[in-house]
């Protein structure tokens, strides 16, 4: 889908420099990009690369402009947030697939679950008793709808994701292949050296504009429900436990795991491998770096790391042998300290 220079501006502002008329076909990064293409700078590192680029068009920010105005020949949007005005740019120019509606004849669709006509129902697709799939949902192939469960207008659910019973996902969402929501959390009772499983009667609720990423599973909650506030993205292969309360927008990269009933703030990030205990809260606008654990709450917002820097084998072990050793060199400090202070006193 192609598109002038000169109605990205009309649609999302922005300061133009150069012709409105170029027609643009494609997004490209800065080395590839062609005399047909549009691309960003988001890096001030790379405003060489920006200057020589052979993009149609660029998408840069007021501080990078001057400098990239001097040999580029293209013309510029400048805005104060490009990486913003590069993913809605991305939007209008991805390839789309034609609108799809109706129901598969290999799909196995409950008499009593509602479809409304212009959502799309793919093959072998099951959608149980009491399901609803909203206007202009879509549910590919082998997917897995439960009983009650209710999918949102225009949300789509990629191949083979499974959206068990009394689940609900509001509008807009995307949720990958491999996707589990709505498993069983994990909640065993011990009584005489045997686990008793504990029934998990709970849902999971997620808002709109929720993205979920392959293979991630979410786990019903045990008696109260697990909640995935608006926005919230989630990577591929997260694990997030029953009763958990994620917060509006915020944002999670691959591997994180949130160990049951904790409860995190709005517009948080977790770097890849984070991992955060059970029953604990995280304050609003928190940021843990990747391969964090996160033990305890936090109160403040901010930025967070708890991991120890990699280093050679022989020099980790030296480390290790110290830390191993703190609390015997902490008190053999203590009884310097004493001493001195004794001398110092005589």
């Amino acid at each position: 889908m192609g598109m002038r220079v000169g109605e990205l501006i009309e649609r999302f502002g922005g300061q133009l420099q150069g012709d409105p008329g170029i027609e643009l076909s494609a997004i490209a990064p800065l080395e590839r990009a062609g005399p047909a293409d549009i691309s960003f700078l988001g890096n001030g590192k790379l405003r060489a690369q920006a200057a020589h680029s052979r993009a149609a068009a660029l998408i840069l920010s007021p501080l990078d402009e001057p400098e990239v105005a001097a040999s580029y020949e293209g013309a510029r949007i400048v805005t104060g947030n490009p990486y913003a005005y590069f993913a809605r740019t991305a939007q209008l120019l991805a390839p789309r697939e034609a609108p799809r509606a109706g129901i598969h004849p290999c799909a196995a669709v409950h008499e009593r679950a509602r479809v409304d006509p212009s959502a799309w129902v793919g093959s072998h697709v099951t959608i149980e008793e009491g399901a609803v799939i909203g206007a202009g949902a879509v549910v590919d192939a082998g997917c897995y709808i439960g009983r009650d469960a209710v999918v949102g207008e225009h949300t789509h659910f990629f191949a083979n994701a499974s959206f068990l019973a009394r689940c609900v996902i509001g509008a807009r969402g995307i949720v990958h292949s491999g996707a589990v929501i709505g498993g069983d959390g994990f909640g065993f009772a011990m009584d005489e050296g045997v686990y008793i499983k504990i029934p998990q009667t709970g849902r999971v609720l997620i808002g709109d504009d929720v993205d979920i990423g392959a293979g991630t599973t979410i786990d019903r909650g045990a008696m109260i429900d697990t909640v995935i506030e608006d926005g919230v993205k989630l990577d591929n292969q997260i694990q997030i436990g029953h009763n958990c309360h994620i917060g509006a927008h915020t944002a999670m990269a691959g591997c994180v795991g949130v160990a049951g009933s904790a409860i995190i703030g709005k517009y948080c990030t977790f770097g890849g491998a984070a991992m955060v205990n059970g029953h604990i809260t995280i304050a609003d606008h928190v940021h843990i770096t990747a391969g964090t654990l996160v033990s305890n709450s936090i109160n403040e917002p901010g930025r967070y790391t708890g991991f120890y820097p990699i280093s050679p084998n022989a020099e980790w072990e030296r480390n290790a042998a110290l830390l191993r050793n703190l609390s015997s060199l902490r008190a053999r400090i203590r009884a310097l300290e004493k001493a001195l202070k004794r001398l110092d006193s005589g």
